[in-house]
């Protein structure tokens, strides 16, 4: 029987766990907290699909390709849009309840830079959680062996491939930390495996301002860098227009925009138009910019998301958003405002990673064994944008194409259609700034995370530049040449933020031109040719 170890328990990983499973394997699912503690949870607006007589395959991969800016993968999106349909109802079959309306059809909703009213959503705005709900029951039922509070230090690569994975589990399950001792101690743990499929996430906790939960720390990413894995795109970080502005960031969903709520500036205008035609609902990187310099012109005070006028009251309005969005309903109230009465201040925020480690379209990696799937792994769905809700539709379409698959490899020589290996790196990719910009460990600002998260806040945030980036390459260089050895978990976090926010950098340095996601104030967009990464050390 073959022994797969799935890291990552959000959508990705349990459907990729749930068809090996289902495919005869021995499916062992490891997740560095509680298991339904994932960004899949978080999820608001829906899942895009394909489920209706008057949508098509040729228009979703339409809308895809456009928002990812010349840069997604057709293939790659066709069978995402085609598969989409079958994934959605195979959560349907796990009980995923997803909003109907009184005739049993669901219940259709609008989100920027579609053409259709494609998604479809679970408890108004909780379609994450029921969609992860749903899977981790079926995981369950399905004999899938769970380890959880379990942290993901290394792979084991060996001359045939990846063979296993290098753990770090706390003695005590879950861990109970107290003021004397904190938590308990932690014991490595190593797990052999025929097949590693990772599905970690992405990075954001990159970041000073992110929707992402505090385990997103690219910690997949990095183990893969760390063993050679090819990895591209890194620089194409989407940022989501409009999280709620003052104390601890929470999105808003781009559904509240699809359902007729708009973006105004202190005069009460709406300034979105003067970026896009399509206004509030232009894809997501035009909309953050466009915020972004908004706010820039109002000296740092946010724009306002105006929601009050979606039904003729303010009465109507209010049980119309507590009804259509009841969880965010519910958080815009506890911060003291009347969200049906008054426009409510919104900011950009971290929110996904587009790029990752390269996969072909069955998950395969660079490297035998290795399988990548969801926010970890670049499909070649996204490109330079990511489209409103194909997130999760691209966790459970290749969460399940990568579980179906690894059975059949089983045994047999890695395919062609895997990825190209890692180039190797040269002195070119290790290369310094100028004499005049470079930082020593002596002198750079003391390592903490908020440190980190701040310099890649300014450096390569929703807008970045050459004398920024250089900077933050320097001070990220710096900060890895005095780093001690990890001894905690935190500590292997900080090492893989530190790890991931170099290529990152990296990534960003080598392209020059603007476009999607990744904006440079010093140059015009002129091209969407993926530039030739040489990558860091």
């Amino acid at each position: 029987m073959t022994a797969v170890v799935v890291v990552g328990s959000g959508i990705a990983g349990l459907a990729a766990a749930l068809h090996a499973r289902a495919a005869g394997c021995a499916v062992t699912l490891v997740t560095k907290d509680a298991l339904g503690h994932t960004n899949t949870r978080f999820a608001q607006g829906g899942i895009a699909g394909v489920l209706f007589a008057d949508d098509s395959v040729e228009s979703h991969v339409r809308d895809t390709l456009v928002a990812g800016a010349g840069l997604a993968d057709p293939a790659a999106v066709r069978v995402l849009a085609a598969e989409g349909a079958a994934r959605i109802r195979e959560l349907v079959q796990l009980g995923v309840a997803f909003d109907r309306d009184a005739d049993g059809v669901f219940v259709k909703g609008r989100e920027a830079a579609h053409s259709y009213p494609r998604i479809v959503h679970a408890g108004g705005d909780a379609t994450g959680r029921a969609i992860e709900d749903a899977l981790v029951r079926a995981a369950r039922a399905a004999g899938v062996q769970v380890l959880e509070h379990t942290f993901l230090v290394d792979l084991v690569v060996t001359t045939r491939g990846v063979t296993g994975v290098d753990l770090l589990r706390h003695s005590e399950v879950p861990p109970r930390a107290d003021a004397k001792n904190g938590h308990p101690p932690l014991a490595p743990l190593h797990l052999p495996a025929d097949a590693v499929v990772l599905a970690t996430g992405g990075a954001g906790q990159l970041y000073a301002h992110t929707t992402n939960p505090p385990v997103a720390t690219g910690d997949g990413i990095a183990a893969a860098l760390r063993a050679g894995v090819a990895v591209s795109d890194l620089e194409f970080v989407q940022f989501h227009p409009t999280v709620l502005a003052g104390g601890e960031p929470f999105l808003v969903s781009e559904a509240v925009r699809g359902e007729g709520a708009v973006l105004i500036d202190d005069a009460g205008r709406r300034f979105a138009f003067d970026a896009h035609p399509d206004g509030e609902l232009a894809p997501r990187d035009v909309v953050a910019r466009a915020i972004a310099r908004q706010v820039a012109a109002q000296g740092g005070r946010p724009v306002r998301l105006d929601a009050t006028r979606l039904r003729p009251t303010a009465e109507a309005t209010a049980a119309f958003l507590a009804h259509r969005f009841p969880t965010i309903d519910a958080a815009v109230r506890a911060r003291g405002w009347d969200w049906a009465r008054e426009p409510v201040p919104v900011t950009p925020a971290a929110h996904y990673l587009m790029g990752g480690i390269d996969t072909d379209l069955h998950g395969r990696t660079s490297v035998p064994g290795l399988y990548a799937v969801g926010e970890v792994a670049r499909t070649g769905v996204h490109g330079a944008n990511r489209l409103a809700s194909n997130s999760l539709l691209e966790g459970a379409v290749f969460g399940a194409r990568a579980g179906d698959t690894i059975a059949a490899d089983a045994g047999l020589p890695w395919p062609a259609s895997a990825p190209a290996p890692a180039a190797a790196a040269s002195a070119s990719a290790r290369a310094t700034p100028p004499v005049a910009a470079r930082v020593s460990p002596a002198s750079a600002p003391p390592l903490a995370r908020a440190a980190l998260q701040r310099l890649m806040w300014d450096a390569a945030g929703v807008e970045r530049d050459a004398q920024g980036l250089a900077h933050a390459a320097s001070v990220i260089a710096a900060w890895r040449a005095d780093a001690a050895v990890p001894r905690s978990v935190a500590d292997h976090e900080d090492a893989n933020l530190l790890l991931v926010a170099a290529h990152v950098i990296a990534a960003a340095r080598a392209r020059p031109a603007s476009v999607g996601a990744h904006h440079r104030r010093d140059a015009a967009p002129t091209s969407a040719a993926r530039p030739v990464l040489e990558g860091v050390a």
